[in-house]
This record gives C-alpha cells, sequence and structure tokens, in this order.
C-alpha cells in the first residue's frame, strides 16, 4: 500500500463524509439562500471571532481576494520568506491586483524592525506600502508556528505604519492544535483571515475568508469577479462542516507522528531533521552535502511506494493527514533507512 505524504491535501473523503455531502440541504449560494453554506460561513466566523466568513473555492483564492480588499494596483504588501502568497500562487498578486509583494525576515516568520526596515510611505518615488500578511503556520517553514509576542508586534507596527493585515491561516487548526490556542486568539486583531477546509481537516474542497461584515462585502465582489460563486455549494460546505466537526480534534495525531518520523530519520546517517523545528504536521528533511540529490532520493521512495516532494536539490517536505497512521509513519521512516543505505553503498 503506497504512502503519501506528498502533503496533507491528497486525503480522500471518509463514507461518512460523503453521507453528509450526499444528505447536504442545498440552494443558490449566489443568492445567498444554500442553508448549509450559510451555516459553514457562521461556525467559521464563530471559531475565528469574526463577524462574517466567506466560502471560496481554494486558499488561493481567499487570500487574492484579500489583496483585492486591502491594495490597489502599485502598491507594496509585506510576505515572510517563501510565504504562500508570494510563491505557490503563480504571481496572482501581481497579475489580478498589480500589488508588489516584498519578502522580509528569514524563516517565514519577521519581526517588528524588520517591517519598519522595509516601509515605503505614501509618495510618488516609491510603491506605498499597504499590507503585511502573516502565514501561520508556515508551510515552507516547515510548518513553523508564530509566537504570539511576534504577531502581537506584528499588530501593533501594522497599527502604528497604518497597514491593513491579513492572516494566510491555511493550517490554522494546525497552529492552534500544536499552540495550545484557540483559533479565535490567533486571528485575533487581522483585518482579514484565510483558513483552509481541504488540508489538515480532510475535506476534498474550500476556504473560507473572514472579516468584518464591511470587508466581507467587498469580498462577495470580488469572489464573483474571480469565478468563485458556487450555485448548490451546500454538497462541499457539508464536507467542510464534517471535518470541522470530526477532524479538528484528531490534529495532534498527525503532529506526534510528523515528531516520529523526525526523530527517526534524524538518525540516518546522511540525511538530518531539525526535530525541534517541527511543531505541527510538516517534516523538511535535509539531505547532507555531497551525500544524494534529494530528487533521486524523492525517486527511490516512489519506487518503494511512498510518495513525498523534494523542495529543491538538497530538501524533502513530508506531511502527515489523517490518512496516514503511525504504522505508516514508521514505515516510512524504514523506507528512508533502506534508500539513506542503497546511496551510502553506491558512493
Amino acid at each position: 500500500m503506497t504512502i503519501d505524504l506528498r502533503s496533507d491535501t491528497v486525503t480522500k473523503p471518509s463514507p461518512e463524509m460523503r453521507r453528509a455531502m450526499a444528505d447536504a440541504e442545498v440552494g443558490d449560494d449566489v443568492f445567498g439562500e444554500d442553508p448549509t453554506v450559510n451555516k459553514l460561513q457562521e461556525t467559521v466566523a464563530g471559531l475565528l471571532g469574526t463577524e462574517a466568513a466567506l466560502f471560496v473555492p481554494t486558499g488561493c483564492m481567499a487570500n487574492q481576494i484579500a489583496l483585492k480588499i486591502h491594495t490597489r494596483p502599485g502598491d507594496e504588501m509585506l510576505v515572510g520568506k517563501n510565504a504562500h502568497n508570494w510563491l505557490f500562487e503563480t504571481g496572482a498578486a501581481a497579475a489580478i491586483s498589480g500589488v508588489q509583494p516584498l519578502q522580509i525576515g528569514d524563516d517565514g516568520r519577521f519581526t517588528s524592525d524588520d517591517m519598519r526596515e522595509a516601509f515605503k510611505p505614501d509618495n510618488h518615488h516609491q510603491p506605498p506600502t499597504r499590507l503585511v500578511s502573516v502565514e501561520n503556520t508556515h508551510n515552507i517553514g516547515g510548518g513553523r508556528l508564530w509566537e504570539q509576542d511576534a504577531v502581537n508586534g506584528v499588530l501593533g507596527t501594522a497599527r502604528e505604519l497604518s497597514l491593513a493585515t491579513h492572516l494566510d491561516g491555511a493550517r490554522l487548526w494546525n497552529a492552534a492544535a500544536g499552540s495550545g490556542k484557540s483559533e479565535a486568539e490567533l486571528a485575533a486583531g487581522f483585518d482579514t483571515i484565510s483558513v483552509c477546509l481541504s488540508k489538515g481537516l480532510g475535506a476534498p474542497v474550500g476556504s473560507l475568508i473572514c472579516g468584518s461584515k464591511a470587508h466581507m462585502h467587498e469580498a462577495h465582489r470580488y469572489r464573483k469577479m474571480l469565478g468563485g460563486g458556487m450555485r448548490q455549494a451546500g454538497i462541499l460546505a457539508a464536507a467542510g462542516l464534517y471535518a470541522l466537526e470530526h477532524n479538528r480534534a484528531r490534529l495532534d495525531d498527525d503532529h506526534a507522528n510528523a515528531k516520529l518520523m523526525a526523530g527517526g530519520i534524524d538518525a540516518i546517517e546522511g540525511l538530518s531533521v531539525d526535530v525541534s523545528a517541527v511543531q505541527t504536521n510538516i517534516v523538511m528533511i535535509d539531505v547532507e552535502p555531497g551525500f544524494a540529490a534529494a530528487e533521486q532520493l524523492v525517486e527511490q521512495a516512489r519506487q518503494a511506494d511512498l510518495l513525498c516532494i523534494a523542495m529543491g536539490s538538497a530538501r524533502i517536505r513530508l506531511v502527515t493527514h489523517l490518512d496516514v497512521d503511525n504504522a505508516a509513519c514508521e514505515r516510512a521512516v524504514s523506507i528512508f533507512a533502506e534508500i539513506a543505505q542503497a546511496a551510502r553503498t553506491n558512493q
């Protein structure tokens, strides 16, 4: 049986989730008449402590709607190094909103001082800084959590500099589980927040953008503009409601499995993991210089029925989720031990 650790997006709906989808009460959501979508939006807004929420097809769309709300063409936004809305959204910030992202910080996180140094006032010489975006947890940072003091510092500096604030909380559910804080605590103070249902929670599709009623009124228009107005979307929203009710509480299992793999793989000669940095469900494996190419190891793992992703020539990403259990993660460690041994033999 194949062990798929490429992402927590690869999960398949359980029979119970499918049943909830099939039984969903639906209506035309473009007219605001789908009761299941409305319930999902109210539920997520309540969890995040915001006035309103809007259901959208994807996390990329949620993030791009936020940019449309907070910026105009020619503006600049500040993001952490290798942020999702800089690296993995195909240049949408520039193409759709005409916004110039500027990376600050080192590991996906940044400080108030980083913001002040990068900030550009509104004049005719430079693109004015209008928005700061925080990604929690940070994908390329290995699922790292933001410390709340750092978030509070960013929010305080944003207010001082009159910047809008967006929280890319695609894995905010994991951040809550990993930090012991509620989603509302982690989202407090941000103008807009995006959350994903199809990552750690295991729904097949869907994200939400959350914020004030006024911002969600704007978001509704931009969702339509970007082609994200869905009709009887309650079939999809039902999966999200099921995921919130049944799959949030088990995220600690994914985090424990990630820790297990991190410790096991770090003990393998030629590979290393910063175990202390594994805070949620993502494990970044560093391939030691001169050992083997990450792409080569990933291909050998695939041949052993283990799927993962090379993040450059010397790094491999593993992501735990509800479709891989403890035994599968132990087997993944064994597979890496076997292919590392083979790589050493062939050196």
